[in-house]
């Protein structure tokens, strides 16, 4: 029996085929664990066998003699299975189904995909309910949904069922017959000219009077399709995502359908497929049923915010998939079409508005015809029959307007005078209010009003008499006195602003300063689900100090310094920081680890606000999320990655014209640069432009550099959120460029981190600079690693003995001070075997 070799390739097939052989070869030769460890190391060749010696040179012999063949699997895969694998791999787990599978075939898929399952199946339950989801319908309901059943059973069950199921659909299989060019059992009655309703002889479905008959399904296209769910009303769900519009679903009884002139329905073909397509000119949007869906075996793409779909009787269903180009045969024609997947009865597909628009559809709804023209501007006549069961219509109300209300989500409902229409008045008296100090011998500041547009003045003569109205200015006539200017809003309405700028320049300015967004970002260790909450005009519930209202200018009491309200923030909900609550100026966020403690959280949240009379906006406040969007980043329980939609302006930024271009460039991208590997290397030749007395010259590397970072951005992974009771990993690196390390936890990288050397530093022999490549990576991270324990990688050998080094230059001996301040040991690794790069590359 020989045992296959293995050479530390990164190749994921090679690595699960080699641990897949000697897993068969110890069934057969039942070794020891010590023996199949020593097997498995004398099997390792290149790469594997130099990566495993130099992990072993530094432990305990007896660490070796105790390792478990487990174990050593463990650290095979995490070694050479890159992170991007596991994480595709955990993905597609989570969305395993069936589909066109058998049921053997999905056991031995998902018996094959639990290796990269995590959490998700640890537990014989947890187990057998993920199986069980990627059933398919049908076979799902055979098998049952018993909490209580083990996974064993589950699957016997499912084996059982389906192998029921398929004999079943084996003798239930029809011929396609000529006349309708469908596959249904038993006779054709199309070939004869029967009614399908009443079996009489050249007479037609559509006109007879005679009610359905009840043993056979109106359209015979149903057989091929799984039998519909029992039908029941959808519960309301227990909070709705922020999406980008409503969608109404009515539900009508045939008698109904018929009557309606704008709806007509027709049996269309997908993939060969003959399904009933409704089509309906009030649905803004187009739907598929999911069962339909399932019977095509069509790859659907899931999207972050799912879209509202409301039933008749106000309860609201959510679909959170798409089938993007969904190829519909008709007169012989594929026309395409996006739909979105929805739970229906007795309809297949719905084409809504969208569809109808782009292909230019003419409905004569008397003639019962409608008429499309495609691309080619060739015809399709297609005449359609009048709706006769019961379905759905689908109108899409809005895609850009948000119609949630706060008396529809979980929770907010109960406090609703939390988040009104307006502000209620003038603010109250606080703990805190708002002060301003000139420098000493500072006079009144007073300038002429800005020129305004007839709109703009338009527009601040309403904004003056509603905050007049809502008591938040009032009349003045001492001598200050700013100028007021426009913004613009995402949403298009105007913003007042008033130019306090000489004013300011001339105060004496609060120092209270605004909290690090990486340690904000430390404090959602192990939270899955979050509430976002915005304050309705934040700083008109401050209440400015009496004796300073005048400063403030005549037209308005409401001041502009955001580090006071800052502190008012912190004060209201300090006993809550570091535990569920987040504070950013007028940003509140509300983190947990399940569903229960958010529910605890929100309501002590609201309730403060309530009690301290803030009030929030609730358009721009977010609950019940599993991923949400804070000061430019994206948090999730997997961890936090940069915000698609604020690097778009660092994808999309022309070519830099001028030093100030640059430093432009630099500021927004450095924002992200944690995120990136390297940073300071690859913006040298863009940093090098920066600096005084250098001509501006755009070079072929400046343009490299330039292209590389705004790709990097785009493609920067996923950092863990870092847990102070584990022990830290960092790998060090030095060159006569700069300095680089990275800090990892279990695996993940946590940070990125780099500069550039100092003039003074590109003089350092080796031996110093990856010292000082050690001593960056301590001090910039002091935060994590002090009190900790943390392991030390560098690739220059000497470093390994500095603490029993004798001789040692003065910058040496001040350096190794402050490294005896932390619990760490540093190790060598390899230099060829590039165990940084490698560390860099996970994600």
């Amino acid at each position: 029996m020989n045992a296959p070799t293995f050479a530390g390739t990164e190749n994921p097939t090679a690595v699960l085929e080699w641990i897949k052989e000697l897993d068969k070869i110890f069934v057969v030769l039942p070794l020891p664990d010590r023996q199949r460890v020593s097997l498995a190391a004398y099997q390792m060749k290149e790469d594997a066998s130099d990566w495993w010696i130099d992990h072993w040179a530094r432990r305990p012999e007896a660490e070796l003699h105790a390792l478990t063949w487990e174990q050593m699997k463990m650290m095979v895969r995490g070694k050479f299975l890159p992170q991007s694998f596991w994480d595709r791999m955990e993905h597609e787990f989570y969305h395993l189904q069936q589909g066109s599978s058998t049921v053997d075939e999905y056991i031995r898929t998902f018996t094959g995909m639990c290796l990269f399952a995590g959490d998700a199946v640890n537990t014989d339950a947890k187990k057998a309910r993920k199986f069980l989801k990627g059933l398919n319908q049908r076979i799902r309901e055979l098998v049952g949904s018993d909490g209580l059943m083990s996974y064993a059973n589950t699957v016997s069950r499912a084996q059982e069922k389906g192998n029921f199921d398929r004999r079943d659909n084996r003798s239930s299989t029809g011929q396609a017959y000529p006349k309708c060019g469908r596959s249904h059992n038993g006779e054709c009655l199309a070939s004869q000219s029967t009614c399908f309703n009443c079996n009489r002889p050249r007479r037609y479905a559509n006109v007879c009077r005679e009610s359905k008959r009840q043993q056979q399904p109106p359209y015979p296209h149903q057989q091929q399709l799984p039998p519909p769910p029992p039908h029941q009303q959808q519960p309301p769900p227990l909070f709705q995502q922020k999406t980008g519009g409503q969608a109404c679903v009515y539900t009508i009884t045939h008698d109904e359908a018929a009557r309606n002139t704008g709806t007509m329905s027709e049996m269309l073909s997908i993939s060969n497929v003959s399904v009933f397509a409704l089509c309906d000119t009030g649905a803004t949007h187009s739907f598929i049923s999911s069962r339909c869906l399932e019977a095509l075996s069509i790859n659907t793409v899931n999207f972050c915010d799912p879209l509202e779909v409301s039933l008749a009787s106000g309860k609201i269903i959510i679909s959170d998939s798409v089938v993007r180009n969904l190829p519909i045969c008709i007169g012989g024609q594929v026309l395409e079409a996006d739909v979105y997947v929805i739970e229906m009865r007795d309809f297949d597909v719905i084409l809504g508005m969208d569809w109808l628009t782009h292909y230019r559809v003419d409905i004569r709804c008397q003639e019962r015809e409608v008429t499309l023209y495609p691309v080619s501007d060739q015809p399709i006549v297609k005449r359609l029959s009048k709706g006769s069961c019961q379905g759905y219509l689908v109108s899409l109300v809005s895609d850009v307007v948000d119609e949630r209300v706060p008396d529809r989500v979980f929770i907010v409902c109960e406090y609703l005078d939390v988040s009104p229409d307006d502000l209620p008045g003038g603010p109250p008296d606080r703990q805190v209010e708002f002060t301003i100090d000139q420098i000493p011998g500072a006079g009144p500041v007073s300038k002429a009003p800005y020129r305004m547009a007839p709109k703009e003045l338009q527009e601040l003569k309403a904004q003056i008499q509603e905050l007049l109205k809502l008591g938040f200015i009032c009349p003045s006539v001492l001598p200050w006195g700013a100028p007021v200017l426009f913004v613009k809003k995402k949403d298009g309405s105007m913003r007042i602003c008033i130019d306090y700028r000489e004013f300011n320049a001339l105060t004496v300015k609060n120092k209270y300063s605004l909290p690090r967004i990486e340690d904000l970002f430390d404090q959602l260790r192990g939270a899955s689900v979050f509430s976002k909450i915005d304050l309705r005009s934040g700083y008109h519930q401050l209440k400015i100090w009496e004796s300073d209202i005048s400063k403030t200018a005549f037209r308005t009491r409401y001041g502009h310094y955001e580090f006071v309200f800052m502190d008012l923030m912190n004060r209201v909900f300090h006993p809550f920081l570091d535990q569920f609550v987040i504070v950013f100026i007028d940003d509140i966020l509300v983190y947990s680890r399940d569903i229960d403690q958010l529910k605890e959280h929100l309501r002590i949240v609201l309730e403060t606000l309530r009690g301290e009379k803030l009030y929030a906006k609730f358009s721009k406040c977010e609950f019940w999320l599993n991923r949400v969007a804070f000061l430019g980043h994206i948090v999730t329980a997997r961890g936090i990655e940069v915000d698609p939609s604020k690097i778009e302006a660092i994808s999309k930024w022309d070519t830099p014209r001028s030093a100030a271009d640059v430093r432009s460039f630099l500021g927004l991208a450095g924002y992200y640069r944690r995120f990136i590997e390297g940073f300071s290397k690859i913006a040298q030749p863009l940093t090098n432009l920066t600096m005084k007395a250098v001509r501006f010259d755009w070079s072929s590397q400046c343009e490299e550099s330039f292209q590389e970072l705004k790709r990097r951005l785009t493609t920067a992974p996923v950092l863990s959120i870092p847990d102070p009771t584990l022990e830290f990993t960092i790998y060090s690196d030095a060159s006569k460029m700069g300095l680089g390390c990275v800090l990892m936890q279990q695996g993940k990288v946590v940070a990125y981190a780099s500069r550039q050397l100092k003039p003074h530093e590109q003089n350092y022999p080796t031996h110093d600079l990856e010292l000082a490549a050690v001593f960056h990576a301590l001090k910039i991270w002091r935060h994590y690693l002090y009190g900790g324990k943390c392991e030390i990688f560098t690739d220059h050998k000497s470093l390994k003995y500095i603490f029993t080094q004798k001789e040692l230059n003065m910058r040496q001996r001040r350096w190794l001070e402050l490294v005896k301040d932390y619990d760490c040991t540093i190790s060598y690794h390899l230099g060829k075997a590039n165990v940084v790069a490698d560390a860099l590359s996970r994600r």
